[in-house]
């Protein structure tokens, strides 16, 4: 029971710091924006006066850098759903193509890392199933910060690579696939009911890198849920407690998310576009040879710096699908 109530005092301190953080990450921007128009109205006010074209200009400049920020700040603060404030559990899993799109999916893995990275989120891997020769078949990772979930929503759905194979010996273009799930953490207080008769727990090795306490101990941890068919795993962590607890979380979070899907018509639309992982459902084409152009489909913003977006700028995307939701809703 101690340890019981040394996790939920863990859990309500957590919550606390992560609403303070989704307040801080809407006033700050409006407050440095009020700044911003401050300084250059003072400043076209001195250029007037003293009909100084340089100053005129930067204070044009200034203007418009703000009023690139303000539309920024507002696509961020049309994220009033419930839930897009919460952290997001994304998942990545190879489709079609064996080690190729293994290899792809560890390059999406890459890619949302390095963009958590840029913008200042904080990531937890909760599990990881390493491919048989190259990168991963599936992965699930926790990322933390404001608004997480209402900005990586826009990357549910299937991912198409093409390039030229780094495993054929010939030299050929290949076509890989990846699907990415995103679902929104569910807050303790909204959490849903679990009858323990309705779930198995397994426990393993874990696998892959870790640790020889890792390894070598049966700290993985399986959660099962027969009505739903749901099954979540967690191994990253030594204690198999802990594990566990994540686990539960990551199901209670999967099952919370189908509830919304049924009730949310919109949204199970976007959720059940992503289909097959395979031709014709792709929602996003990265690619490489013969060209080199990253497109997504759903909104035609593409552009051909192809590195920038795998080393994680995809906020252009993320913002682009975001302008197009309010315009449909609109």
């Amino acid at each position: 029971m101690a340890a019981q109530g040394f996790w939920d005092d863990q859990e309500s301190a957590k919550r606390s710091i992560s609403e303070m953080k989704a307040l801080k990450a809407l006033m700050e921007p409006l407050s440095k924006l009020e700044k911003t128009f401050d300084d250059a109205g003072a400043m076209f006010e001195l250029a007037v006066e003293g009909n100084d074209l340089p100053s005129l200009e930067e204070a044009a400049a200034m203007v418009d850098s703000a009023v690139k920020e303000l539309e920024r700040f507002k696509i961020q603060a049309t994220l009033s759903a419930p839930e897009d404030s919460e952290n997001a559990y994304l998942s990545i899993h190879s489709g079609a193509g064996g080690t190729e799109s293994c290899d792809w999916a560890e390059m999406l893995l890459r890619m949302y890392l390095r963009w958590a990275e840029r913008n200042g989120f904080d990531v937890e891997l909760i599990d990881r199933n390493p491919g048989e020769e190259a990168g991963i078949k599936g992965t699930t990772i926790m990322i933390s910060g404001p608004f997480a979930y209402g900005r990586l929503k826009s990357e549910i759905g299937v991912h198409r690579l093409v390039r030229i194979s780094p495993f054929d010996s010939a030299k050929r273009r290949h076509t890989s696939f990846a699907s990415v799930d995103v679902i929104p953490e569910t807050p303790e207080d909204e959490a849903i009911e679990i009858n323990e008769k309705d779930i198995r727990v397994d426990t393993f090795r874990a696998g892959g890198a870790g640790g020889q306490h890792v390894n070598k101990t049966s700290s993985a941890v399986r959660i099962t849920h027969f009505p739903s068919g749901v099954v979540v795993q967690c191994q990253n962590e030594r204690s198999q407690h802990q594990n566990r607890r994540t686990a539960m979380k990551l199901l209670i979070a999967r099952l919370a998310n189908m509830q919304r899907l049924k009730r949310e018509a919109e949204l199970a639309k976007s959720y059940d576009a992503k289909g097959e992982i395979a031709w014709g459902n792709q929602i996003r084409s990265y690619v490489l040879q013969p060209y080199q152009m990253v497109k997504d489909h759903r909104t035609d913003y593409e552009t051909s710096d192809v590195q920038a977006v795998l080393d994680g700028q995809i906020n252009e995307f993320i913002e682009a699908f975001l302008k197009e939701s309010i315009g449909k809703r609109n």
